[in-house]
């Protein structure tokens, strides 16, 4: 009728519900589903670590930033120090450009 079979004992059945409500129990722990609750019951500390976490994740993606522009800017003076022809004169210019927009902002 409901897809058990009538031939298992009840303690089989039992011990059946008992092992499948014991993992979802386990799925939900791993899961922080309680930690979640409480932090949607006080959004106070929702709001404090979401500016937390965005000012880390802006100071982050600005360090990034500044590390990978000072690194281009190294490779674009070497290769602008080889006096490639063409490819030499192109990138001694972004050079300039870069470093002149870098002299007039002064924080």
């Amino acid at each position: 009728m409901n897809g058990v079979p009538a031939d298992i004992p009840p303690e089989e059945k039992l011990n059946a519900v008992y092992r499948l409500t014991t993992g979802l129990v386990q799925q939900m722990e791993k899961a922080r589903i309680a930690e979640y609750t409480q932090l949607l019951n006080s959004p106070w500390r929702l709001v404090w670590l979401n500016v937390l976490s965005g000012t880390a994740r802006g100071l982050g993606i600005a360090l990034g930033f500044t590390f990978f522009a000072a690194t281009i800017i190294y490779v674009l003076q070497v290769l602008g120090a080889l006096n490639l022809p063409i490819i030499g004169d192109y990138i001694a210019d972004i050079v300039r450009i870069v470093q002149h927009q870098l002299e007039l902002k002064t924080f």
